[in-house]
């Protein structure tokens, strides 16, 4: 049975950030995750399918992933939403752009704060809020279920998503982890996210991280050299 969902992932900015657009195509709703740079491609994305953003999302407050995030906000209207313990680290982007040696982005208000075990509804989408510390202080990661329930509380006739999907921002990578040498990072940390939060998920998962491939649960518990050596 096909899966009724619009998900587009444009790699944007110098670092090739994931910045993942994901649509309901019955409802017309948008979550905008991610969103570093190249706001012109994101809007001419959002615009061929006819959706109205619904929250944009950073999973992290590193500049590669929240360059675009005024630019978005200012020409969508949607809120701008990241974890709380990350906001001290979005506010220092123009120390961040220095130590890159780029000019620093334009900076927006951040409209609300997403925690550990909140949910995020749009469209008929239903999406777990999973802190994982380790890249960053407030690294988050956003977990689809199959089957997810409606803004109303029902489950839809015919089902959305099939295979659960997570976005993992910068905590897990295909074959490797974030690093943990920038602002708030924990080797210590990103471990424990991983292991405890992220591992435990369905190994058919298919996992989104901020940048390169995607992969699943099961790869990364099979082969992943990173999780391996720290067990």
């Amino acid at each position: 049975m096909p899966e009724r969902l619009i998900h587009e992932i444009l790699p944007v900015g110098m670092l090739q950030c994931n910045c993942s657009i994901v649509g309901d195509p019955e409802t017309r709703e948008a979550l905008v995750i991610d969103p570093g740079d190249e706001i012109a491609r994101i809007l001419e994305v959002l615009t061929r399918h006819n959706l109205k953003v619904r929250a944009i999302v950073s999973t992290h407050a590193h500049i590669d992933h929240v360059g675009g995030l005024a630019k978005l906000r200012r020409a969508t209207g949607a809120p701008v939403i990241l974890h709380p313990d990350d906001l001290e680290l979005y506010l220092a982007l123009p120390a961040q752009a220095q130590w890159l040696g780029i000019a620093p982005p334009e900076m927006t208000e951040i409209d609300g704060f997403l925690r550990d075990g909140d949910e995020l509804v749009w469209g008929g989408f239903e999406a777990k809020v999973i802190h994982t510390p380790g890249h960053s202080r407030g690294s988050l990661s956003l977990y689809l279920p199959p089957d997810s329930k409606s803004a109303e509380g029902a489950a839809p006739a015919k089902p959305r998503i099939i295979t659960p999907r997570l976005f993992a921002g910068d905590t897990l990578f295909a074959g490797s982890i974030g690093r943990t040498d920038l602002w708030g990072g924990s080797l210590e940390q990103i471990l424990r996210s991983i292991h405890q939060k992220l591992l435990v998920l369905p190994e058919e998962t298919l996992v989104y991280p901020g940048h390169g491939p995607q992969t699943t649960i099961a790869a990364e518990k099979d082969s992943n050299p990173f999780l391996h050596l720290h067990s």
